[in-house]
C-alpha cells in the first residue's frame, strides 16, 4: 500500500526506548521515505542491571533512562534521514526550539506524533497515595506538553497536517492509575476539541489508545495475568500501534479526524 508519505516530515516525541512505540513508529515512517525529528527526554529511575536482559520494569527503566543511540543505529541501517533532539516538551521555550531545529533541518513539519508520556509504575498513583508532585509531573508532560507541541505545530504547519496523540485503552476507567488515566482521558477530550478547531486548515487530529503493549515493561507474571483479559489472546506489539499511526498520518486517512482508536486486541472495550 502506498501511504503517500514520501518526503513528508514527522516529529515524534518519546523515542529513546528501542522497544517503544515512538522508536517503532519512527522506523515505520522511515521505511516510507519520511524525514524524522526524534525528540526524547531521559527519565531517571533506579533499576537492577542484572534484570535488564529480560522484559520487566528494570529493562523498561533502563531503556527510558538512556539516549537514542540504539534507535539511531537502526535508522542508519535503512538510510533514514533524521535528527535527534533531547528536550523537555513541558516547557514552551523548549517546544519552540524543537520546531526551530526541525524547520531549519527539513523546512517543514507535516506530521506530529505526541507519544511522550510519564506516570507512576510503583503503585503510588491511587487516590490514597498520590502526591502533588505526581499530579504536577504527570500533567506537565501528558497534557501541557501535548498541548504546547500541538499549538506550535498548528502555528507552523503548511499544506499537509496530521496529528496523532497517544492515550491508553483504559483511560476512562483506570483504577490504580488515577492521575495517569485522568491525563489520558484529557488527551482524548482535547483530541476531539482540537480536531473541530483545526479542520478548517485541512489538519486531522486523531488519538490511538493502545492496550497492554510489550514495550519491555511486561514481565512473564504480568503477561500471564493480563492475557485472559485480551479477547484476541496476545499482547499488543509496538508495531501494531505504529501501523495504526502510519495509516492515520497518511493520505488514506484524509477524512478521519477527532477519533479515538483502540488498538487493544479487545482489551478494555
Amino acid at each position: 500500500m502506498d501511504f503517500g508519505l514520501k518526503d513528508k516530515v514527522a516529529l515524534i516525541t518519546g523515542t529513546n526506548n528501542p522497544q517503544g512505540i515512538g522508536a517503532t513508529t519512527a522506523l515505520a515512517f522511515a521505511r516510507e521515505g519520511v524525514g524524522l525529528v526524534l525528540v526524547y527526554k531521559k527519565i531517571k529511575r533506579e533499576y537492577d542491571e542484572s534484570k535488564t536482559s529480560h522484559d520487566g520494569l528494570d529493562r523498561y527503566y533502563k531503556a527510558n533512562s538512556g539516549d537514542t543511540a540504539e534507535v539511531e543505529e537502526k535508522l542508519r541501517s535503512i538510510n533514514a534521514d533524521f535528527i535527534v533532539i533531547e528536550s523537555d516538551i513541558s516547557d514552551k521555550q523548549n517546544v519552540q526550539t524543537i520546531f526551530n531545529h526541525a524547520i531549519e533541518r527539513f523546512g517543514k513539519v507535516d506530521i506530529l506524533v505526541n507519544n511522550s508520556a510519564t506516570g507512576d509504575e510503583e503503585g503510588n498513583d491511587t487516590i490514597e497515595k498520590l502526591t502533588q508532585s505526581l499530579i504536577d509531573d504527570t500533567f506537565a508532560v501528558n497534557i501541557r506538553g501535548t498541548l504546547l507541541m500541538t499549538h506550535e505545530f498548528i502555528r507552523r504547519c503548511g499544506e499537509y497536517g496530521r496529528i496523532v496523540n497517544l492515550s491508553t485503552d483504559a483511560a476512562q476507567v483506570f483504577a490504580g492509575q488515577i492521575t495517569y488515566g485522568a491525563s489520558k482521558a484529557a488527551v482524548e477530550a482535547l483530541t476531539r476539541s482540537i480536531a473541530m478547531e483545526v479542520g478548517k486548515y485541512g489538519v486531522t487530529v486523531n488519538c490511538v489508545a493502545p492496550g497492554p503493549t510489550q514495550t519491555g515493561w511486561i514481565d512473564e507474571e504480568l503477561a500471564n495475568a493480563v492475557l485472559p483479559q485480551i479477547p484476541l489472546g496476545k499482547l499488543i506489539q509496538p508495531q501494531d500501534i505504529a501501523d495504526t499511526i502510519l495509516f492515520l498520518a497518511s493520505e488514506r486517512a484524509a477524512m478521519i479526524t477527532g477519533q479515538i482508536i483502540k488498538v487493544s486486541g479487545g482489551h478494555a472495550l
